[in-house]
């Protein structure tokens, strides 16, 4: 049972629940279309892996202060978690948006070659997830709300 009321867990949790659910309205405010498969997706504004390690450590910093080992271990989580988002997620998401083009270049010369293209859409293959990983805003954006939120829930929990 405790376990319920581990703070820097409960914390974590919430922020990545909160930066996936206002990854609908945000992308509705840019594009005015409602999307909520955002809701289990990656990529996009704001990184929840950012606002997840980011709550996590400002959630061991509260509980057992910035001079820990805890502490440490949390930061450096967090550092690698977010080093990651933006290079080697993120580069994956660049070659899957070549390789997706190729794919449909390679369809459009199939169908205008040979006109065998015609296959049932069960059969086609789904593209690659392009948005594997983060632009650095959409971490460091992810990184801000995992700190407020944890400080916001620390103000309720605990005043």
């Amino acid at each position: 049972m405790e376990l319920l009321f581990n703070f820097p867990l409960l914390a974590s949790l919430a922020a990545i629940f909160f930066a996936q659910f206002v990854k609908v309205p945000i992308t509705f405010f840019i594009t005015k279309k409602i999307d909520w498969s955002l809701l289990t997706s990656t990529g996009g504004m704001p990184s929840s892996h950012s606002a997840a390690v980011t709550a996590l450590t400002t959630g061991v910093a509260l509980e057992t202060g910035a001079d820990t080992p805890l502490f440490a271990v949390a930061a450096i989580f967090a550092i690698i978690t977010m080093f990651d988002a933006t290079g080697v997620r993120r580069q994956a998401g660049e070659q899957a948006i070549v390789l997706n083009q190729l794919v449909t270049d390679f369809n459009k010369f199939l169908t205008d070659a040979k006109g065998w293209q015609n296959k049932p859409e069960q059969q086609k293959r789904k593209q690659l997830k392009e948005l594997l990983g983060h632009k650095p805003i959409e971490v460091f954006f992810g990184g801000l709300t995992g700190i407020a939120l944890t400080l916001i829930l620390d103000m309720i929990i605990h005043s």
